[in-house]
């Protein structure tokens, strides 16, 4: 009897768990038996890796063959479980060294000629690897994103053929190495196109400035969705500590291509048919949503009323927290979630409302109707609310060239500085995320004497009274002040009240 381990991982969230592959060749009828929670794609390795060994001239013995995926009370998913069971055959069957296989993890799937495959999970399972002091074999189309883990040992072999030659001695495999990270990256349209709509920019100044959450209300044409657009080029580059926490994300989703890893936030805007798993995380295989895939970034919902109304509601929690829980009888699985979310709607579902000439018939109860789709405990959540008019062609035509986002990236990148710098001992790095004991002492007198005198004329839960002095603590850093003025009070608290009632 013959045993064999290998070391590779399952995912929970973007968390890699180790999972030890044991190979077993023991006398008895010749049968291969996988065990260990499978799910139908792990399962299916025992056809791939056979065929695959076959066309290399290996037969398997005619002995019973058992492999063990630990621990057993474990879920195990995907096709990354191929290579490590196809090694840890080969080692059972003394066609490569079993001792060199014990400094190493390995994931990628195999093709039936014996390529290894992409999969995804290849950073967080290189950063696993370099915490347990082990290299990695992966995919050789991953092998720049093993390097990223730095102290791990990448071995990124194209097939199976090759990786057999490397273990052997014979023909060692190049290292590979990291893909440079990307730079000059296009930060997206300039802010200067969009000709007019003063307002609607200083709202989306004060949202980059703080990561607040925005929507805009207005008829179709009136440039909701060119200016969301445009707010990606108004934000700073991710911290490289952010720009890891993204790439995990992607990783795990299977969608870091070429190993590059990006110091631009993302921006998602999925279609509103979306569903409730699509935005938040979930399916079968517990993938990560779109506004995980949106973490440190904007995440853009166009036609806001039209997403399916549990799908928007599940975003409550994670809009608040930063984190998605996906809870399945199984497990629970937490995704990172700390996004910007962006909307724009129509006032109403014609688009017209208070458009004597066009509006429907029903007006304005079609209006009432259609915003009250969306739920007060949502709208509560959104910091700042603008209503977005369309400009005539006359005037659109005469409108003088506004500023360039270059301009005003500047302003939003020295507010984000002093946030951080106000927030380092509190690991937190915007306003929006802020409690209001670490602002309060920032904030004059008449200005706190406002927020509580409007709290209550305006009927703000704590939420909103909270939100609104995050919002004026980010127009008091655009205008580079140590103190939140009266002024500065009164602009958030002119946001909040546009906010539309909840039906």
């Amino acid at each position: 009897m013959s045993l064999a381990r290998v070391t590779t991982f399952s995912f929970q969230g973007v968390e890699a768990v180790p999972v030890e592959v044991q190979v077993q060749l023991s006398a008895g009828l010749p049968a291969f038996t996988l065990v260990g929670l499978p799910n139908k794609a792990v399962g299916e390795s025992r056809e791939r890796v056979r065929a695959v060994l076959s066309g290399l001239g290996l037969s398997l013995p005619p002995k019973r063959v058992l492999v063990n995926l630990a621990p057993a009370d474990l879920p195990k998913e995907g096709s990354h479980f191929d290579l490590p069971i196809a090694l840890g055959l080969l080692a059972a069957m003394g066609v490569i060294p079993a001792d060199e296989l014990a400094h190493f993890a390995a994931m990628g799937e195999l093709a039936l000629d014996g390529t290894i495959q992409p999969v995804a999970g290849v950073l967080p399972a290189a950063l696993a690897c370099a915490e347990r002091e082990l290299g990695l074999v992966c995919p050789a189309a991953q092998g720049a994103e093993a390097c990223w883990a730095g102290a791990t040992e990448a071995v990124a072999a194209p097939d199976l053929r090759a990786l057999i030659a490397h273990f052997q001695g014979r023909q060692l495999l190049s290292p590979p190495l990291p893909a440079a990270p990307l730079a000059g990256e296009a930060r997206g349209p300039c802010l200067s196109e969009v000709r007019g709509q003063e307002s609607a920019k200083r709202a989306l100044e004060v949202a980059a400035a703080g990561s607040h959450h925005l929507l805009m209300i207005g008829p179709p044409g009136s440039g909701k969705s060119m200016l969301a657009a445009r707010l990606p080029s108004l934000l700073p580059d991710l911290s490289p500590m952010e720009a890891l926490e993204v790439s995990l994300v992607r990783s795990v989703a299977g969608g870091l291509e070429g190993g590059r890893i990006s110091a631009r936030p993302p921006f998602r805007d999925p279609h509103h048919s979306a569903s409730q798993a699509a935005l938040t995380g979930g399916g079968p295989r517990a993938r990560p949503g779109e506004i995980s895939l949106a973490h440190r970034g904007v995440l853009f919902l166009d036609e806001l009323p039209e997403f399916p109304r549990p799908a928007l509601e599940a975003l409550r929690q994670p809009l608040e927290t930063g984190r998605v829980m996906v809870a399945r009888a199984s497990a629970h699985v937490s995704y990172p979630a700390r996004v910007q979310l962006v909307a724009a709607m129509n006032p109403c579902r014609c688009g017209y409302l208070g458009d004597a000439s066009r509006e429907c018939g029903q007006a304005p109860r079609c209006g009432e109707g259609y915003q009250g789709k969306l739920s007060g405990p949502l709208l509560d959540r959104i910091d700042l609310t603008i209503e977005v008019q369309p400009i005539p062609p006359r005037e659109l035509a005469r409108a003088p060239t506004g500023e360039a986002s270059a301009t005003v990236a500047a302003r939003v990148a020295a507010a984000r500085e002093a946030q951080r710098a106000r927030y380092a001992g509190l690991g937190i790095a915007t306003n929006a995320e802020a409690p209001v004991e670490a602002m309060r002492q920032d904030f004059a007198a008449e200005a706190l004497a406002l927020a509580e005198s409007a709290a209550e004329r305006l009927a703000l839960s704590s939420r909103g009274f909270t939100r609104t002095l995050r919002v004026a603590r980010s127009i008091a850093d655009l205008a580079a002040s140590a103190v939140v003025q009266r002024a500065h009070l009164a602009e958030a608290l002119a946001f909040r009240h546009r906010r539309p009632a909840p039906g």
